[in-house]
């Protein structure tokens, strides 16, 4: 995927500091409270011999303003959450891990902020043991992509290993994008700690614990790999499937789905190219629509994980 000026210049004013590991838009204003936790941050469900876990980081409310969505009317974004009885002034971002267990392996998908993140976040591995596991029994972690809020919690603040004895999956296209100096170099003001944190979580790990692979592969031979380009440069998403159904992690693909799931079209402020987002966007939800599989999503509200089913010119995620 190449970024272009004009998408690299937007997403880096816009949605830099999302990027980056504790960040200013994502602490709300006094006046709009603090989000909720879930009371359980951790939630399971079967998929054959399968298990998936799903495990709550933690939520963060944000105001909402007109930078959310690129591409849409204030009011018309605030319509659509009006409808489904959601508030209309702030949105409240769930940041959801998810842990499957297949075949004696225990596989994580994205791992959050660590002691890296705002207020409110950094609850995953007090969720990991509350599903009965620790971070020393992670044996793979996979990356979406490199996001802060995604690689973050592969290291805490003072550079130790959070899941030290797994390796690391990352595809190629990402960490060729974010480890390459002359983007570093070229890229706006604004866009810069997305690079700087990523080399933070990455340079010098151990060689023997980082893999790349190339989106579209099956890793491990267990689990699909699905390039999803767009809102990021090697954003991916994976399958795992099962005798009567599968699981389908989306990773941000469709972000908060109360407007990108049921507006497939409308860009969300942290696509860094809008259009190859829009179209990776719609092939996914077509996929779960058609196969009725399960999915999970990153930001999707806990415990993340259902059904989509298509709705009007768009689609509806239904929590299971």
């Amino acid at each position: 995927m190449t970024v272009s000026r004009r998408d690299f210049l937007l997403w880096g004013t816009a949605g830099s500091t999302a990027l980056a590991l504790g960040s200013a838009w994502s602490q709300a204003p006094a006046n709009l409270g603090t989000a909720a936790l879930p009371a359980q941050g951790w939630r399971q469900f079967s998929l054959g011999s399968a298990e998936v876990f799903a495990l709550n980081d933690g939520v963060v409310r944000r105001p909402l303003g007109e930078e959310f969505v690129r591409n849409a009317p204030l009011e018309q974004v605030k319509a659509v959450l009006a409808s489904q009885q959601l508030p209309t002034e702030y949105i409240d971002v769930p940041y959801n891990s998810f842990l499957m267990v297949v075949g004696g392996k225990r596989w994580l998908i994205d791992a959050g902020f660590a002691d890296n993140g705002p207020a409110n976040t950094g609850r995953l591995l007090e969720n990991l043991r509350g599903a009965g596991f620790n971070a020393a029994d992670i044996d793979v972690v996979l990356l979406s992509h490199l996001h802060g809020d995604h690689v973050s919690g592969l290291r805490r603040k003072d550079g130790s290993l959070v899941f030290a004895n797994a390796t690391v999956l990352v595809p190629t296209p990402e960490y060729d994008f974010w480890m390459d100096p002359k983007r570093l170099e070229a890229a706006p003001p604004g866009a810069r700690p997305g690079f700087v944190n990523a080399r933070r979580v990455l340079d010098n790990y151990p060689a023997d614990k980082l893999q790349r692979f190339t989106p579209g592969e099956r890793l491990l031979g267990a689990v699909d790999s699905i390039a999803a380009f767009g809102h990021s440069p090697g954003h991916t998403l994976f399958t795992l499937r099962g005798t009567q159904s599968q699981f389908t992690y989306l990773a941000d693909a469709a972000h908060y789905p109360a407007l990108f799931t049921r507006n497939p079209d409308w860009q969300v402020q942290f696509d860094m190219d809008a259009e190859a987002a829009r179209a990776s966007r719609r092939a996914a939800l077509a996929r779960a629509a058609a196969d009725q599989g399960i999915v999970g999503g990153y930001h999707f509200p806990f415990p993340g994980f259902g059904r989509i089913k298509a709705e009007g010119n768009g689609y509806a995620f239904q929590t299971m």
